[in-house]
């Protein structure tokens, strides 16, 4: 829609990526972006203060506020940056994206944490956003060897490694005296309830909130049960600025070659995600450039944030669902819920408030996320052909990535110590090498082909 002001035709439309819509008008789309992102943005940092917990990388609460708030200031930047693009730099994707802190990444740096400290995560991840950068530059060759059988492997066990996060803060969290007490299960329990009643029953914005609702609600019963540490909350301050190096960078390259293998990955993942948006949002596929000044722009956000202690951030899917769903595709709509973002980041009272959620809450509200994310990875890889190549292929690399973190640590001690770390601290990258490697050696198959084999064995 158009209406003439002071004679000059100003573009109104929620449809049109340089649409102006009124404030009235943009705000509830941009609130329901952020209630979809906020909880999820927030999580991964609070996932890996809780694994420090009770090791020598502990966090002090001040330094868990901080990651937190960083990760919000660094999400806004990243939605600023692919909403308008630096154009003479190709950065940005000038697509209505919504970047944030990505649980995709919870395996690799809380296994980098727990050996190196945090100050390791932050120079790896640096290494992660030049691999990044160059995958963007190079992205139209690179694409074709990540077909959704690979990439849904990846994203499938991704999910499977975070179920037993989950279940460990249900029972209250390792580390925890207490872990196992009752009191922690049925919170837990009282969480999941709430999360699933409002994602299956729920219209609307209470749809998109399941997740925060739910942990509204069991933050409710977490009182009653008096397992609430205000602490933190009364002790954090109103407002704060980002910080350079507010940790110490470390680089190790067991770690570096790591969270390499994570960006690479994540950064075809990021194809899919524009690809949706644009699909969804615009009736078209994206262009070269688009897909390249966005997964650029995605390398060099995750550079800068490392310097600032900005965990990994990538898009975020469950806004580019809703992007497709009400159409919704102007830059100033999302421009409305950067700002609110950015805003949240430069108060630690936020992030301290999200601190003293019971871990319980946490693992009722996330196991939904992590079954979302398995479930994604499934239904990727069954949108590929089902031939016994592409079956053995993706079974072989979930067995043998989910099944080497499960060994008795005795079954590899005889390894060399940057082998555990690179190949068994996380299964998510032994799979995907295994996955991308496989699938370019071995002879493609289709299931027609085999079929056919099959019949002339018989004659």
């Amino acid at each position: 829609m158009e209406k003439n002001n002071k004679h000059e035709n100003v573009n109104t439309s929620l449809f049109d990526v340089d649409g102006k819509p009124e404030f009235k008008k943009a705000f509830p789309i941009a609130l329901q972006h952020l209630l979809a992102m906020i909880v999820g943005n927030t999580l991964p940092a609070i996932v890996l203060t809780n694994t420090l917990k009770d090791t020598q990388y502990a966090l002090t609460p001040e330094q868990s506020i901080y990651l937190i708030q960083a990760g919000m200031f660094v999400a806004a930047l990243a939605t600023f940056l692919q909403l308008y693009p630096i154009v003479k730099l190709g950065l940005g994707s000038k697509l209505p994206m919504i970047m944030g802190t990505s649980f995709a990444y919870i395996p690799v740096i809380t296994s980098v944490a727990v050996k190196y400290g945090l100050g390791a995560v932050f120079g790896a991840q640096i290494i992660g956003g030049i691999i990044a950068f160059i995958v963007g530059m190079n992205i139209k060759r690179l694409y074709k060897y990540f077909p959704p059988m690979v990439s849904g492997t990846v994203v499938l066990t991704i999910g499977l490694s975070l179920y037993s996060v989950a279940l460990n803060y249900m029972a209250g969290g390792n580390g925890n005296p207490n872990q196992g007490n009752k009191e922690y299960w049925i919170v837990a329990i009282i969480t999941l309830v709430i999360v699933l009643i409002c994602n299956m029953y729920g219209k609307g914005i209470v749809k998109l909130s399941a997740i925060l609702i739910g942990i509204i609600g069991g933050y409710i019963a977490s009182l009653f049960f008096n397992i609430v540490n205000f602490e933190a909350l009364s002790q954090a301050a109103w407002i704060t600025i980002p910080r350079i190096l507010p940790f110490k960078l470390e680089f190790h390259w067991d770690a570096c070659l790591t969270m390499a293998v994570m960006f690479t990955v994540n950064s075809i993942q990021a194809v899919g995600d524009f690809s949706s948006t644009t699909t969804g949002g615009m009736n078209r596929q994206p262009t070269e450039d688009e897909l390249e000044g966005g997964i650029k722009a995605y390398g060099l956000i995750n550079m800068l944030a490392a310097f600032i202690g900005g965990l990994p951030t990538a898009s975020y899917s469950q806004n580019v669902g809703i992007v497709s769903l009400t159409k919704v595709v102007a830059r100033s709509v999302l421009k409305i819920t950067a700002i609110m973002i950015l805003i949240a980041g430069f108060i630690p009272k936020f992030g301290a408030l999200m601190l003293s959620v019971p871990q319980a809450v946490i693992g009722g509200a996330t196991v939904t996320v992590f079954a979302q994310i398995t479930m994604s990875g499934m239904r990727l890889i069954t949108s590929d052909e089902m031939s016994t190549r592409n079956v053995t292929i993706t079974g072989l690399a979930i067995a043998l990535g989910m099944g080497i973190t499960q060994l008795n640590p005795v079954a590899l001690e005889k390894f060399p110590e940057w082998f555990r770390m690179v190949f068994t601290s996380s299964p998510v990258v032994l799979s995907t090498l295994i996955v991308f490697i496989l699938n370019i050696i071995l002879p493609s198959k289709t299931i027609e082909e085999e079929e056919r084999e099959r019949m002339e064995m018989d004659k």
